[in-house]
């Protein structure tokens, strides 16, 4: 009961911070060799498009990561992206300017997290007023 309340716990986090990997809990045992980090299985498939198999985090791990380390409100820095990219949705955006985004706001977080903020507040939509 103890175990599957900790994965349970561990899956509603993940999914509430958008983390793409699993917990530890969730991997069980090793019922083969091991291997070093790092070294794919055999029988595992290169990632995607969105990910590596150079063993470098994926863009979406990456601007995670970001956001959760500098406390960056999510909604805004997708708003940033779109517009960086020059896309209708991130989706859209390539490869590379996603990757340009990436660095930009990694950059942009450690020199000077405050005009960040406020570049992001800039994204923010307004409500409506109405008489």
């Amino acid at each position: 009961m103890r175990v599957a309340e900790t994965r349970a716990v561990n899956r509603a986090l993940r999914k509430a911070y958008g983390i793409g990997l699993c917990s530890v809990e969730e991997l069980g045992c090793l019922a083969g060799p091991s291997r070093p980090v790092g070294e794919p299985a055999p029988s595992e498939k290169p990632h995607s498009a969105s990910g590596s198999n150079n063993g470098q985090p994926r863009l979406r791990d990456k601007l995670c990561l970001l956001i959760r380390q500098y406390n960056l409100d999510p909604k805004l820095v997708k708003a940033y992206a779109v517009d960086f990219c020059g896309a209708k949705t991130l989706r859209e955006a390539s490869r590379d300017s996603v990757e340009r985004f990436v660095s930009l706001l990694s950059q942009s977080a450690k020199q000077n997290r405050d005009s960040l903020v406020c570049k992001l507040n800039s994204y923010a939509q307004t409500p409506e007023v109405t008489s």
